[in-house]
């Protein structure tokens, strides 16, 4: 399993956000909606977290918006 900073997973009703990934620790939020982003922030090892998202489903990054993407100099050249 690769785990990256910022991913969100699905774990039955919550959803489980890695905050801050460091060698051996994750610090991680569970969440029961992604609307409101609210939840306790819990630390753990790698090994303790792997086991906590077994059957998790991985959900996709959330798009930026395309003010954003042009603010950051990512705009798609003219034709």
């Amino acid at each position: 399993m690769k785990l990256c900073q910022g991913q969100t997973w699905k774990q039955g009703p919550q959803y489980v956000r890695i905050v801050r990934l460091e060698r051996l620790e994750v610090e991680y939020k569970s969440m029961t909606s992604l609307t409101t982003k609210e939840g306790p922030v819990q630390v753990t090892s790698k090994k303790d977290f792997c086991r906590l998202l077994k059957g998790a489903q991985l959900l996709p990054p959330p798009k930026k918006p395309a003010i954003a993407r042009k603010a950051a100099g990512h705009a798609t050249p003219a034709k």
